[in-house]
């Protein structure tokens, strides 16, 4: 039996989080979505410190991060992931509504794998959340130590 590996998903809007997740799920991705909602959240999870010492071995197949989070920023967040040994390796695509050219380049610098612009239209929103979810979570194949 084949075994899905999660997706975390670090967002802070309520409405892009409960789209993402509709998306996801309209792909029919067997894959485990699980939520940080701020930028420490989400390094608690990937370091399983705080409220995740307890969660499952192993890290996510991809890591969707928006930029602009509360207490600590998505670049930051980035630059600890790519900065780690055990975290490094993990596809990282940054999924934002800004399409500042300084952004796009600082993401790429910081190391991210993708830069994703959130399309305002709904339609067009799903249809990037689900070619999201299918390449990195299902196509693409990562190193085996992620």
């Amino acid at each position: 039996m084949t075994e899905f590996k999660r997706i975390l998903l670090v967002e802070d809007n309520r409405n892009d989080l409960e789209l993402t997740l509709m998306a996801l799920a309209e792909c029919n991705l067997a894959n485990k979505v699980d939520i940080a909602r701020d930028g420490e959240e989400a390094l608690d999870y990937l370091n399983s410190r705080g409220k995740y010492v307890q969660r499952a071995f192993g890290n996510p197949a991809v890591i969707m991060l928006d930029l602009k989070l509360p207490k600590v920023n998505g670049f930051e967040v980035l630059k600890q992931i790519k900065e780690s040994p055990l975290l490094k390796l993990i596809p990282v695509v940054i999924l934002t509504s800004s399409k500042e050219d300084r952004d796009i380049m600082d993401g790429y610098s910081c190391g991210a794998n993708a830069y994703v612009v959130k399309p305002v239209d709904f339609v067009n929103f799903v249809r990037a959340i689900k070619e999201l979810g299918l390449f990195w979570a299902v196509t693409n194949v990562p190193p085996s130590i992620c």
